[in-house]
């Protein structure tokens, strides 16, 4: 090759070396990938929460450079914050270098986060429900308690045992575990607020539960993800078990009020329920439900089942509020409907189940029903607590009452009083209970003292339906020296419709002025009631007592009472009250007028005065006013009023007390009655 030749070629190749340059100077300004910029930017959008665009520049990294050990690790990280956990395991065993010991650890501490989240779907084996949550804290605890790990990861895996502890119904140990880190300092953030706050109301302290919603909600006011259950209403339960009825109704109410019925997105046609709006009404009508609203609560949910018939959820709180409301049969066909809907009878559903069960006294059902609860989800506060309430009804139970009166009455005398204690035994057999009875009563009558004692034993039974009794009681005075034998039944026929019937050889219903004289009798009692709901209700009884003096005793007596207005914890009933009765002897040395009639009108106020979870306190005012007609006699003005309270002090232990007063004529002439009442029961 000449030189002229050698001269050409060289200024060709210096052309191309200065074209590639200006070529890639172009492609660089033009956007060309540049390493340290995209995985900048990768860390950038990290920082900021945006992991899905963070992926993405990683994964142009490694594009153009594939053995990046830097954005490698960053692209692992982010998979396993994304929920990749297992993915990125298996990309961290390749790495070369391999990963140093708070590597690993970080990345264990991610996927333990996500076991968490995974443990909340459908079991992996439904013989062990809590098998999955509990691997899942296992895991995250070995993190928290290993002091090699990085104090930042050990802190993260503190913060993560403690929603895991609540997500897997252990709720003590998540609540002593949100208190160890209280004592020790640690900031949580408002996830693992919420899950404390969780674990303090199954625990039954819905007030430190209070304090812990309202600060999750402060550092996250929101908006929440749509999977993601809005702190707001959590909130307002917590209000409502509290106490702070108002609070919590006002709270619930703005949230259902706020929420759009339907979500639209742009560009596409049509529109989908808003999941979260429906969340927000179904506990706004269940909080009013609780506060005594049931008719409103009723009317909600018969319309939004009709909106959404295949709501199994929704179906399910009527079925409650259709419980609540005194229709036991049409709760289980609504329960019925709702288990064709679903897919799984889940333990939720079979405490429904097990509480239409027991309203019917088929306790043979409310027990299977517990059982599969028990099996199903055994650590849940709900499941736990309806085997309390369970294990109290089935139990021993005590029931006592006391009268003391003061006045001028014809049967009473001047001064009377009456006690009864009764102790049932635990349920037998899911059929049977055996009680034993005593009965005290005493009057200070013109003529002198009066008593009636009576003590025995008597079995009460139990069948779908229908409740029955018998009893025998031998005195214990010297008045009357005679066995006094009981027996009665109740019967509801439907929803709607009851009988009852009480037999008694020598009863109660025996004034006891009869009694100082040595006159006894036998009573006999029915009773059919219609109820509409806890609305509406009318009631007819009718009396025969036959005394052993040849005096026989016709009565009857019915009532309407009607719902006049109904507040949150607050009702006023008002009524009519008729009644009248006929004795074939007179001239007896106890009231009996030979025919007398009689009507009032009746109005009762309740309301509560306190609440605390399974604390109450509330109080009921009865009013009537009407007229009295008694064959002989002129008709006169009569009136009674009772003023009360009933105080549970925790479930299955209530304290009452009461005073009464009534005015009425006998014989033509006014007489009036105070009295004192108290009572007590203990069981369920």
């Amino acid at each position: 090759m000449n030189s002229a030749t050698r001269a050409a070629t060289l200024r060709r190749a210096t052309l191309a070396v200065v074209i590639t340059l200006i070529l890639c100077a172009t492609c660089k300004a033009e956007g060309a990938p540049d390493h340290d910029t995209l995985l900048a930017q990768a860390r950038t959008e990290r920082a900021a929460g945006h992991r899905v665009e963070a992926l993405a520049h990683c994964q142009e990294v490694l594009a153009h450079w594939p053995d990046d050990r830097n954005a490698q690790w960053l692209a692992i990280q982010l998979l396993s914050e994304l929920g990749g956990a297992a993915r990125a395991r298996e990309l961290a065993a390749k790495l070369s270098p391999p990963l140093d010991a708070a590597e690993r650890e970080q990345l264990q501490a991610d996927y333990a986060s996500h076991e968490v989240r995974w443990a909340r779907g459908v079991p992996t084996d439904a013989a062990h429900p809590y098998a999955d949550d509990d691997k899942a804290i296992a895991d995250i605890q070995r993190i928290a308690d290993d002091s090699a790990a990085p104090a930042d990861v050990r802190q993260r895996a503190q913060r993560d045992a403690l929603v895991a502890l609540d997500q897997g119904d252990r709720a003590q140990e998540a609540a002593a575990t949100y208190s160890q880190l209280k004592q020790q300092g640690v900031h949580l953030p408002a996830y693992a607020e919420r899950a404390a706050a969780d674990a303090l109301m199954q625990q039954h302290q819905p007030r430190e539960a209070i304090a812990l919603y309202e600060d999750s909600i402060k550092q996250d006011p929101g908006p929440y993800a749509p999977g993601e259950v809005d702190p707001r209403i959590s909130l307002a339960s917590a209000y409502f078990d509290a106490g702070r009825t108002r609070e919590s109704l006002a709270m619930v109410d703005k949230l259902a009020a706020d929420e759009p019925r339907w979500l639209r997105t742009p560009g596409v046609r049509g529109a989908k329920q808003n999941s979260r709006k429906v969340d927000a009404d179904s506990t706004a009508i269940q909080l009013h439900a609780d506060a005594g609203q049931l008719q409103g609560a009723y009317q909600q949910l018969m319309a939004m089942c009709a909106e959404a018939p295949g709501n199994v959820e929704l179906r399910r709180q009527l079925a409650m509020t259709e419980l609540a409301r005194g229709w036991p049969h049409r709760a289980a066909q609504t329960l019925k409907i709702a288990s064709t809907l679903e897919d799984e009878h889940d333990a939720s559903a079979n405490l429904d189940d097990a509480d239409v069960a027991n309203a019917m006294h088929d306790y043979t059902g409310t027990q299977a029903a517990l059982d599969r609860a028990q099996q199903q989800a055994g650590r849940s506060g709900r499941v736990q607590d309806a085997w309390a309430a369970w294990d109290r009804q089935r139990g021993w139970q005590f029931d006592l009452t006391h009268d003391n009166g003061w006045g001028s009455s014809p049967d009473y005398g001047d001064r009377d009083q009456e006690t009864e204690a009764t102790l049932a035994s635990p349920l037998l057999g899911d059929h049977w209970r055996i009680i034993a009875l005593a009965r005290a009563a005493s009057a200070a009558l013109p003529e002198g003292h009066v008593a009636r004692n009576r003590a025995g034993l008597g079995i009460r039974g139990y069948l779908p339906d229908v409740s029955f009794y018998l009893q025998a009681l031998p005195a214990v005075d010297h008045y009357v020296r005679r066995t006094d034998v009981e027996a009665g039944a109740n019967w509801a026929i439907n929803d709607h419709w009851s009988v009852a019937a009480d037999w008694a050889s020598a009863g109660a219903d025996v004034p006891l002025r009869a009694e100082r004289y040595g006159i006894t009798g036998k009573t006999f009692s029915s009773a059919v009631q219609w109820r509409a709901s806890e609305l509406t209700s009318a009631r007819l009884a009718l009396y025969r007592d036959r005394f052993s003096d040849g005096n026989v005793r016709k009565g009857w007596l019915g009532d309407f009472v009607q719902r006049l207005h109904t507040a949150p914890s607050l009702t006023l009933d008002g009524g009519v009250e008729i009644g009248g009765s006929t004795n074939s002897e007179t001239n007896r040395p106890y009231f009996n007028p030979s025919w007398d009639r009689s009507y009032a009108l009746t109005s009762a106020l309740q309301n509560v005065i306190y609440q605390y979870d399974d604390r109450a306190w509330s109080e009921r005012l009865d009013v009537a006013a009407g007229r009295y007609a008694e064959r002989h006699y002129a008709t006169g003005w009569m009136a009674s009023a009772r003023y009360g309270q009933i105080f549970q002090v925790h479930a299955g232990l209530r304290l009452g007390w009461g005073v009464s007063w009534r005015w009425q004529p006998y014989d033509g002439r006014h007489e009036s009655r105070v009295v004192f009442d108290m009572s007590l029961h203990w069981g369920e």
